[in-house]
């Protein structure tokens, strides 16, 4: 659309000499502009279909964290799951909890879900030591429904301008 648009102005500009063959040149270009609008229209059209289709899907799975449950504490809460331990820092004496993938979440953040009874810490280890956090039976059916039912397949989509495959070796 871009280059039918830019055409067009430099076409209407006044560069060019005005007689029939510039006239039947912006004539062209603007139908072939009304054509590009009509099937970008078109395309987006298919693409709200398509995510109208996915948004009811995920709105009849209820894919979203539980509604007392804020977004960052659900989050967190799938982070320890995996596993973490509670340290504390020892040049500065800051608490943060590190789960397995690296990740640090703040000391506020987990005394909400501790005093939510999502999580508990083993106190038996000393903080510098880092303690392990795990998750409660609270939490873990806080996470239950948010997992999908099986793995999700995708159809393997061909992008435009790419060669074919081939057929796989035996």
């Amino acid at each position: 659309m871009t280059f039918y648009r830019v055409l067009l102005q430099r076409l209407a500009s006044g560069e060019f000499e005005v007689d029939e063959a510039l006239i039947t040149r912006i004539h062209r270009t603007i139908a072939t502009l009304e054509q590009a609008a009509a099937t970008r229209d078109e395309h987006e059209q298919q693409v709200m279909a398509a995510l109208e289709v996915v948004e009811d899907a995920a709105r009849t799975r209820g894919t979203r964290p539980s509604a007392e449950l804020p977004a960052p504490d659900h989050a967190a809460l799938l982070s320890i799951a995996q596993g973490a331990k509670l340290h504390e820092h020892l040049l500065t004496q800051r608490l943060s909890v590190v789960t397995a993938s690296g990740t640090r979440i703040p000391y506020s953040q987990f005394q909400r879900l501790e005093a939510a009874g999502l999580v508990e810490r083993d106190d038996s280890r000393p903080l510098h030591a880092g303690q392990p956090v795990t998750i409660t039976d609270a939490g873990r059916s806080l996470l239950a429904p948010s997992r999908p039912s099986g793995p999700a397949t995708v159809p393997a989509v061909r992008r435009a301008g790419t060669w074919p495959t081939s057929a796989p070796r035996r």
